[in-house]
């Protein structure tokens, strides 16, 4: 029997499988399936269209337990919520995105920081995919490297291309080690709430006008996306926009 080292399976329990606006359960039975074969079990829902669903329950084929312990939420923020790391599966090219990495290289660098903090993969709807702000939330998007000439690729197979290559990584003794003296990562809410600080304070003294389309915004979030900030980092610059929040007298008055 093949067996999986403790720390492997530790690593794949700290993945979450998000399906957001999922349209057919029987995918939904699909892709737990799919999961679980691979040893991963923790599957959340964005919004799904039909779920709990017989259809669902009849393609899991052994998997219902996912099922019956999957979560169910109403946006793919809630979704995200208490990640550090977020990587959307997308075919397509979307305008202020980062870079795009090989289903492969998403794998492993997923697995690199699930030793230590919660992880997400990202699927979106069968057809339209996932929304360009859906796509802004995530840090990584990454490709499965199909035929050109016949891209479509159903989601539970997709899902199922990705648990493979998060299982392989997860037991691949050469994975990088974690950075010697690096500060913890902050968290996709910690990320999400400087975001929301920055823009608060940009309106706030007039450098973004709340009349015009805002693209500080999306990339800001490219930005910190590239940069993977840690923890002490956010707080710095929370702490920095708090101060150049306060009036000018009070300033000069913490100087004396």
């Amino acid at each position: 029997m093949n067996t999986m080292p403790l720390s492997a399976v530790t690593v794949l329990d700290r993945i979450r499988v998000v399906l957001s606006h999922p349209s057919h359960p029987g995918n939904i039975g699909a892709a737990a399936r799919a999961m679980k074969a691979m040893g991963l079990s923790r599957l959340v829902l964005v919004t799904p269209k039909l779920f709990p669903d017989a259809q669902a329950d009849a393609m899991a084929a052994g998997a219902t337990d996912l099922l019956v312990q999957a979560e169910v939420v109403e946006s793919l923020a809630q979704a995200l919520s208490g990640t550090v790391l977020a990587v959307a599966m997308t075919a397509r090219r979307r305008e202020l995105a980062v870079p795009a990495l090989w289903a492969r290289d998403a794998a492993a660098e997923l697995v690199s920081i699930a030793a230590g903090e919660d992880v997400a993969l990202v699927f979106g709807n069968e057809t339209s995919g996932l929304s360009n702000d859906e796509l802004a939330m995530c840090r990584r998007w990454a490709m499965i490297p199909v035929n050109p000439e016949f891209s479509s690729l159903n989601l539970a197979a997709a899902v199922q291309v990705m648990c493979y290559e998060l299982r392989l990584a997860a037991l691949d003794p050469g994975a990088p080690p974690a950075i010697a003296g690096a500060g913890e990562i902050a968290s996709h809410d910690e990320v999400e709430g400087l975001i929301a600080h920055v823009e608060r304070a940009a309106l706030s003294s007039g450098f973004l006008d709340p009349a015009s389309p805002k693209r500080l915004i999306p990339r800001l979030r490219r930005m910190f996306s590239r940069a993977a900030p840690e923890k002490k980092e956010v707080d710095i610059l929370r702490g920095l926009l708090a101060a150049l929040e306060k009036p000018l007298p009070a300033r000069n008055a913490n100087k004396t």
